[in-house]
């Protein structure tokens, strides 16, 4: 079963998060915050498929984590997919060149989000 780490501070969209991803297959482990996540992804680093990231949280926020886990060997190879608010025009932009993979803009998508997901898992059954 293909494992996300959602790293999320609002605990009502995390547990949200993670009932949905279990519907369809997705063992979740939770963060609360930056820095638990960074600590999660690096001891789990090899297990995970994927990091959902929320850009906006209160400890690190989600920009310095996504460069982090990109900065570091442990968890540089894991795709990071920012979720944020925000959905003006270049914040996309200002989200993948903070080293995420992919974006989504709340409120999520849950369809579209599948979709960018099932594309990261599939990449990785290949590895």
């Amino acid at each position: 079963m293909p494992r996300i780490l959602v790293i999320e501070d609002n605990e009502v969209n995390r547990e949200l998060i993670a009932r949905y991803l279990a519907l369809f297959g997705y063992e979740v482990e939770l963060a609360a915050n930056g820095c638990t996540g960074i600590q999660l992804a690096s001891d789990r680093g090899q297990d995970l498929v994927a990091v959902l990231l929320d850009m906006n949280l209160p400890d690190i926020d989600g920009w310095e984590v996504a460069r982090r886990l990109k900065a570091s060997l442990q968890t540089a190879h894991l795709p990071v997919i920012g979720v944020t608010a925000h959905a003006m025009v270049g914040d996309r932009e200002k989200v993948l060149a903070a080293g995420c993979d992919d974006y989504v803009s709340k409120p999520i998508d849950f369809n579209a989000l599948l979709q960018k997901l099932q594309i990261i898992t599939s990449k990785a059954e290949l590895v």
